[in-house]
């Protein structure tokens, strides 16, 4: 789908201006998603098109118009669009935020972290923000804030990267801002891999805690399972079963990184490792659960 001419301008002043090695280098895999899924997506890029062309410099317009165009799978434009908003509203932390994200989805992570860092202190003191979503959810509530993204998303890509440490005081952070049980779930339960990476299994227990009986959740079931599971309220066996061997979901994606993850901190290597090989043979190519395996690949054949 073509671009809007004013839409143009903005990527082409933007990859004078933002180029940056890892960006110009890195892949970028289109993801699979249905024809009616596609047609929804691209029917709100024309009306983000259109918007944009009405205002131009409005900070909502150059978002919603990045967001839309990355939902399409066009990362790289996603970024160069978010970096033309940022020079246009440089106090801006949304753009950090979102650029941030789409770092990860292309793997240039020390990228990503830089802008996350530079969210955290753009929001430094100030009240949190609902973080409207792209495609709604059943329920149309949205799940998550500003400040809670920020950090979560900072802490994933310490996380992939392998740097602990950092990663457990971004989720420590996050948790401070993560006020509604779908995003407590999704906090803690990256919270709670980071300690038993750091080797801090009594710290991650008490993570968990929060999470005995019944939660209520819109749409992060996947993360509640795997905490489950690691409460020793779910069986191993159960998950494997539900996520009929295959990743080619999101959620089985998401799932089948936790089940790996569980095998890895539990010192089962080479169960985890054909977990994650099963999950990187799969197509969903941009979710956090595929990309978390492949940095897990990675570090192992080190």
């Amino acid at each position: 789908m073509r671009l809007a001419i004013s839409a143009i301008g903005i990527i082409i002043l933007s990859a004078v201006t933002y180029s940056q090695p890892c960006l110009i280098a890195a892949r970028e895999v289109a993801p699979v998603m249905s024809v009616e899924t596609k047609a929804i997506f691209e029917q709100n890029l024309v009306a983000a098109e259109a918007v944009h062309l009405e205002k131009p410099n409005a900070a909502d317009s150059i978002i919603w118009l990045g967001r839309r165009v990355g939902y399409l799978g066009r990362y790289k434009d996603a970024v160069r669009i978010f970096s033309s908003g940022a020079v246009l509203h440089k106090t801006d932390p949304r753009f950090y935020r979102h650029r941030g994200h789409r770092y990860l989805t292309l793997r240039c992570f020390d990228d990503a972290i830089k802008d996350f860092e530079t969210a955290t202190r753009l929001v430094e003191g100030k009240p949190d923000q609902i973080e409207p979503d792209g495609l709604p959810n059943a329920k149309n509530i949205p799940t998550s804030t500003l400040q809670s993204n920020i950090w979560y998303h900072l802490g994933l890509a310490y996380y992939l990267k392998g740097d602990f440490a950092r990663a457990l005081t971004a989720y420590e952070a996050g948790q401070k801002v993560s006020t509604n049980n779908d995003m407590r779930v999704a906090t803690s339960y990256w919270h709670y891999m980071t300690l038993r990476r750091l080797g801090k299994s009594k710290e991650a227990k008490k993570v968990l805690e929060a999470f005995k009986g019944n939660i209520e959740l819109i749409e992060n079931d996947e993360y509640l399972k795997l905490i489950r599971l690691n409460r020793g309220e779910l069986k191993i066996e159960t998950l494997l079963a539900s996520n009929q061997g295959s990743a080619d979901s999101l959620g089985s994606a998401s799932l089948g990184y936790g089940i790996g993850n569980y095998y890895l901190y539990n010192g089962d290597r080479e169960k985890a490792v054909a977990v994650f090989r099963k999950i990187v043979a799969g197509n969903q190519w941009a979710s956090f659960g595929y990309i978390a395996a492949e940095a897990e690949l990675t570090r192992l054949s080190k």
